[in-house]
């Protein structure tokens, strides 16, 4: 028997639908999925088995102009891990491209491009998303338009929300998959720590439930991890924001947002663990997070020296 094995990045602007594609592609959750822009902070591996062949998916951070210590190192991964890959799969938001090809996104996607078309040969492909209600007349010009750059060897048309092309997706990275033994065990949907992901649920609630009255100035840690005896865990995590106004804000009156934050991450844990989860959220200011080397190594970021 003949297996083959191998790298597929997924890149994009930030809020392209990466994170959802990913989840897509593997048939279960592995990256936190939000409206908001650069939710994705780290490199997440999702793996699919088609037949023979083992895909391991990384989902990347969103690729935009960095301002930010965070932002330099979200980005420099992002294209660590497309240069890194086997094949490589571009993702853009058709509908803000459509509607305005001046748009941030627009702009970033711009810039991913001639990033790509100074990079490595490798197989590419580009995924057009978000084409739900969207006509053909106005995808036609921008498959025209991206085929045109010589940059990819195809282009799919996907609601990687609704999983509509994803099925073609993953059966044309299966096909550019070199031979080789699996790296994972057959039955392996992700390949993070539990203690990371636990985080990263509690993180993706903190960001639906807050919507705009916390900026991106939270972090979660899983600080202690302790299995029971009757097979349950108790998770205790530590919310950090930057100032106490903020940290108001994630407790709520009475303590009654963090509660319900608490409440949402404990009953998805319970679900990707399959048992009983005990979640302690403790709420921190740390003005300087976003500058401690530590919480970069903790997310498997490199620390961007200034």
């Amino acid at each position: 028997m003949t297996t083959r094995c191998g790298f597929a990045a997924i890149i994009g602007a930030p809020n392209a639908g990466k994170s959802t594609l990913i989840n897509a592609l593997v048939g279960s959750k592995v990256a936190i999925v939000t409206p908001k822009v650069q939710t994705t902070r780290m490199p997440v591996r999702g793996i699919a088995m088609a037949g023979e062949t083992q895909i391991v998916f990384v989902d990347t951070p969103g690729i935009f102009r960095p301002r930010r210590r965070l932002d330099r190192a979200m980005v420099s991964s992002a294209w660590a891990g497309a240069e890194d890959a086997d094949a490589l799969l571009l993702i853009v938001d058709a509908a803000d491209l459509v509607a305005d090809q001046n748009s941030l996104g627009a702009r970033d996607t711009r810039a991913i491009l001639e990033g790509l078309k100074e990079g490595k040969a490798k197989k590419k492909a580009l995924i057009l998303n978000k084409i739900d209600g969207m006509k053909r007349t106005d995808l036609l010009p921008l498959v025209e338009r991206f085929h045109a750059e010589g940059v990819f060897e195809d282009v799919f048309l996907v609601s990687a929300l609704k999983g509509e092309g994803v099925a073609d997706v993953a059966r044309w990275v299966s096909a550019r998959m070199p031979e080789g033994p699996w790296l994972y065990p057959e039955d392996q949907a992700a390949d993070i720590p539990s203690r990371l992901l636990a985080a990263e649920v509690t993180r993706e609630k903190i960001y639906l439930r807050l919507h705009d009255e916390l900026p991106y100035a939270s972090a979660v840690e899983t600080e202690k991890w302790e299995e029971r005896r009757d097979g349950s865990v108790k998770i205790d995590q530590v919310i950090y924001v930057q100032r106490e106004g903020q940290k108001a804000i994630v407790l709520g009156k009475g303590g009654a947002t963090i509660k319900r934050i608490g409440g949402l991450a404990r009953e998805e844990l319970e679900k990707l663990f399959g048992r009983r989860v005990h979640l302690f959220l403790f709420v921190k200011v740390r003005e300087d997070w976003a500058e401690n080397s530590e919480h970069y190594k903790e997310i498997g970021l490199d620390f961007p020296k200034d």
